[in-house]
C-alpha cells in the first residue's frame, strides 16, 4: 500500500467524499551521487551566507519574500495558516465538464484518491456517477502552501486528481508561432497521408524508455570494467526535396521501404534499426530472452544468429 501524502474529503454540493492521496507516478529515473574520485566519498554541501562566507546554521535561517530589489519580507508559519483560504483541506468541485474539452496543456501532474476507512460506499457514489455523465469534475484545492487546479475524473475504478495549471499560467504561442508559409495542395495530401498511415490506436506498453536501458547497459559493462566507447556518429546526408521525403516516408511506413532495408542488409548496421524493429527480427530469428534485452544486446544477438 503506497503512503498517503495527503488527506481531506472531495466537496460538491453539501457532500463530503473523505479521501486520501497518492501519488500516481513511480518514476525509473536512474539517480546518480557527485562524489570524490580519489576515494569515493560523498560530496556534502552547505548553506553558506554569501555576504559573511560563512555557513548558516539552520535554526538561522528563514522564508522570505522579494518584494521590490533588495526588500525582503520575513516570513513565519504562522503567516502562511494564516493565508489559508476556506476548505484547504478539501478538493471543492466548482464544475463538471466533458473531459474531452480541456486541453492537455493545463495537465501538470497525477494524483490517486482513495476512499478513508468508512467512506466507501459515498467514494464508490461518486465514481458511478462520474462514469456514467462521463464528466470531470473542476476543482480547486490547496497543499503545501500552495492553491491549485484540478480535474477529477474515474481511471480504472479509483478517483484520479490532475493537478492543473491557471490560465495565467501558461504561457501564450503568439510570440514563437510562425508566419503563415505556402504549402501545396501535393504536400499536404501527402502529410495527411503519412500521418493517416502511423495513425493506430493508443497502446502504452509499446512504448519504452530507450535511453534508459543503453545507459544501465553502459553502467554493466563499466562495473565489469570493461571500456565504453561513443559510436561513431553517421554521416550526414544532403536532406531530400519535401516531396521526396514525404514518397519515401509513406513508402516506408506502408514496409516498401526497400532502399531502407537493402542498406542494412548491405552494410550490417542493425544499430540504425529502433528496439521495436530489432525485437521483432529476434523473435524472427527465434532468440531467446529477447524480451530483456537492451538495444545493444539485441545487435549483438542478431549479429551472432547470422
Amino acid at each position: 500500500m503506497p503512503r498517503a501524502i495527503w488527506s481531506g474529503a472531495i466537496a460538491f454540493g453539501l457532500v463530503n467524499v473523505p479521501v486520501r492521496m497518492y501519488s500516481a507516478i513511480s518514476e525509473h529515473t536512474l539517480h546518480f551521487h557527485y562524489i570524490h574520485e580519489q576515494d569515493s566519498s560523498p560530496i556534502g554541501y552547505q548553506k553558506i551566507c554569501k555576504q559573511e562566507d560563512k555557513p548558516v546554521p539552520d535554526d538561522e535561517i528563514v522564508k522570505a519574500f522579494e518584494y521590490e530589489k533588495g526588500e525582503y519580507v520575513f516570513m513565519e508559519d504562522e503567516d502562511f495558516e494564516a493565508a489559508r483560504v476556506q476548505g484547504y483541506k478539501t478538493v471543492d468541485i466548482t464544475d463538471f465538464v466533458p473531459y474531452a474539452d480541456i486541453d492537455p496543456i493545463y495537465f501538470a501532474k497525477t494524483y490517486y484518491l482513495g476512499p478513508q476507512d468508512g467512506a466507501e460506499k459515498v467514494y464508490s457514489l461518486l465514481v458511478r456517477a462520474l462514469e456514467d455523465s462521463e464528466v470531470a469534475g473542476i476543482a480547486k484545492f490547496v497543499m503545501r502552501d500552495r492553491q491549485y487546479l484540478g480535474c477529477l475524473r474515474v481511471r480504472g475504478g479509483v478517483i484520479t486528481l490532475e493537478q492543473m495549471y491557471f490560465e495565467d499560467e501558461v504561457r501564450p504561442t503568439e510570440e514563437i508561432k510562425p508566419n503563415r508559409a505556402s504549402v501545396g495542395k501535393d504536400e499536404l495530401a501527402m502529410a495527411q497521408q503519412l500521418i493517416e498511415s502511423f495513425t493506430r490506436d493508443f497502446e502504452p506498453e509499446k512504448y519504452e524508455d530507450t535511453y534508459r536501458d543503453e545507459l544501465c547497459a553502459v553502467i554493466k559493462a563499466k562495473r565489469k570494467g570493461k571500456d565504453v566507447h561513443r559510436a561513431p556518429a553517421p554521416e550526414e546526408e544532403e536532406a531530400p526535396d519535401l516531396l521526396s521525403a514525404l514518397r519515401a516516408s509513406i513508402e516506408q511506413a506502408r514496409g516498401g521501404g526497400k532502399t531502407a532495408r537493402r542498406r542494412v542488409r548491405s552494410n550490417g548496421d542493425l544499430a540504425e534499426l529502433s528496439k521495436d524493429e530489432l525485437q521483432n527480427r529476434a523473435k524472427r530469428a527465434g532468440i531467446s530472452g529477447r524480451s530483456k534485452m537492451s538495444k545493444q544486446e539485441l545487435v549483438k544477438a542478431l549479429k551472432n544468429a547470422a
